[in-house]
């Protein structure tokens, strides 16, 4: 493009193309994952009771994506593990984070400075694992656009969409947290760069690969600064969101005219009868209330008082009966 030309770009997209992710950029991703990891509720339990549950939950946040790709192309799953020199910096980092003496690696990369500069080069690394995920579904479906899309965000954000599994691995089942019904940020902005992705793949978008790159991780690098330096987690693109949700999928219901007319036809009755159905409920349950404050009820009264003159009346008679 020529805007880059003019900014003087070109040859930052060009470097940005052709950098490498091993060994920094991949052990920033390993870091923040696991310490993802260790923040949510019962995992430092889990760490002290079952190592071993914790180190594979960690593989699943450090390699999840990678998995779950590899299944949706039905290739080996543990393919992406028989890198042992990628598993074994990920074992690393994970020992650290956990079981560092006197915590001091998760105290220091939990310092804002440290932890802002781990969260842009994981950033970085999305974009290379979109991109490379698009890359690999194009080279056997070259023509599926959808294939494309589906193994782009599959291997960006396998991590979140397979949490449920790595939940069930630390004996937690929650499917209510399932990505698909409550998407989360990272998942978001996974799933529209591998839409951009496909379609510069497919050259329905008329953008260069590393102009492209460029621009989504400039993107992402920094709203994810601005997010974690105003303790922000609303998404940028909520009002876009809500006016598209609003517009296709917040249709007039068919049934909305009988229920409403069903309402009013009981409004309108019991205004008629000149209480309101509340107002009568209300009125019942305060004469009920109000009953059972009292000791003896008049209609009580009343039959205490009749038997009480019989038994006079009685005592009358028999008295009569001994003086005769």
């Amino acid at each position: 493009m020529e805007l880059f030309g003019v900014l003087h770009l070109d040859e930052l997209s060009h470097g940005l193309a052709n950098l490498s992710m091993f060994p920094y950029f991949d052990m920033a991703h390993y870091v923040v994952s696991i310490m993802a990891l260790r923040e949510q509720p019962g995992v430092l339990e889990v760490s002290r009771l079952s190592p071993l549950a914790c180190w594979f939950s960690s593989m699943l946040f450090c390699f999840g994506g990678a998995v779950l790709s590899a299944i949706m192309l039905a290739e080996p799953a543990v393919a992406p593990l028989s890198n042992s020199t990628s598993v074994l910096l990920a074992s690393m980092t994970w020992y650290l984070v956990f079981y560092c003496p006197m915590d001091l690696a998760y105290c220091c990369a939990a310092l804002l400075p440290l932890r802002l500069v781990l969260s842009g080069m994981k950033e970085v690394t999305r974009t290379w694992k979109v991109l490379g995920g698009v890359t690999q579904a194009h080279s056997k479906y070259t023509d599926s656009l959808l294939v494309m899309i589906a193994i782009g965000w599959a291997k960006g954000a396998g991590g979140g969409l397979i949490s449920n599994f790595e939940q069930l691995v630390r004996g937690v089942w929650k499917p209510e947290t399932n990505e698909l019904l409550k998407m989360s940020y990272p998942t978001k902005i996974t799933l529209i760069g591998a839409v951009l992705f496909a379609l510069q793949q497919t050259h329905y978008l008329p953008l260069q690969k590393h102009h492209l790159m460029l621009i989504y991780t400039l993107f992402t690098v920094v709203n994810k600064s601005r997010m974690m330096l105003t303790g922000s987690s609303v998404s940028p693109f909520a009002a876009i969101e809500s006016t598209i949700y609003k517009t296709l999928f917040t249709g007039h219901s068919p049934y909305a005219a009988l229920t409403a007319e069903v309402n009013k036809a009981c409004i309108d009755k019991g205004a008629t009868n000149g209480t309101t159905p509340t107002a009568t409920i209300k009125g019942s349950k305060e004469k009920g209330a109000a009953g059972k404050h009292t000791p003896v009820s008049p209609v009580k009264e009343q039959s205490g008082s009749l038997k009480a003159k019989d038994e006079s009346k009685n005592a009358e008679t028999t008295n009569c009966k001994k003086k005769n």
